[in-house]
């Protein structure tokens, strides 16, 4: 989709010429009033998170223009205030359940109450179908620490399990390998989803638990 998400505004010139003497023009300041009025403005409810693509961005659109016609500013872009900006939106539709077999017992999660997956490619398709999965610790590869979780292990073209947050996280205060209590990026998801992808992993799995990750699976759910 080409949604209009961006809002441009012509400002004034440095300089301009009158005769053969340059004339400085100063844009006149922007009150703090004004900034604390817009900010208030666009974060409230009525602006419905202004997500690309919704009725909330077209609100936000048309308040920002607005704005910028009544500080006596101009549209830059050939008379419009808007450039097309193209952009893809993923959606996860008619998902599988997410099963796994040869162990104990096989398993079948659900997506929403168990599972949650998503992909960066932009294709109709994807599917991970047969593939071995290999348990990776924290999933790091910090040689500067002298940590590896993917030492030894080949994890080419299988799935890998990963825990959240890094390996020190329970410990009190700031001390330890990767900073006690302070999550370093080491224990980010998009950090354990790199290197999966650099290890050349088919698949990465999170591991979800409240604590560790400091918030609720109910948060997964919706982002």
């Amino acid at each position: 989709m080409r949604p209009l998400i961006a809002a441009l505004m012509l400002l004034p010139l440095a300089a301009c010429t009158t005769g053969d003497k340059p004339e400085t023009v100063t844009a006149p300041e922007i009150s703090l009033q004004t900034l604390k009025d817009v900010t208030k403005t666009l974060s409230s409810d009525a602006f419905e998170g202004r997500a690309p693509g919704s009725a909330g961005e077209e609100k936000s659109l048309a308040y920002i223009v607005e704005q910028f016609k009544a500080a006596g500013l101009q549209p830059g872009n050939n008379g419009s205030w808007f450039q097309d900006v193209p952009l893809v939106e993923i959606s996860a539709k008619n998902v599988s359940p997410l099963t796994f077999t040869g162990g104990s017992e096989n398993l079948s999660l659900a997506y929403g109450p168990d599972m949650v997956v998503s992909t960066y490619r932009v294709t109709p398709h994807i599917e991970v179908k047969d593939s071995p999965v290999v348990f990776v610790g924290y999933g790091i590869n910090a040689p500067e620490r002298g940590w590896n979780d993917y030492e030894g292990v080949d994890v080419k073209g299988k799935t890998v399990i990963i825990l959240v947050n890094d390996p020190d996280w329970e410990t009190e205060g700031l001390d330890g390998t990767f900073g006690g209590r302070a999550m370093t990026y080491y224990g980010r998801w998009t950090y354990k989803y790199e290197e999966a992808a650099r290890q050349g992993a088919a698949a990465a799995i999170i591991v979800h638990q409240t604590e560790p990750a400091a918030y609720g699976w109910n948060v997964v759910q919706s982002s």
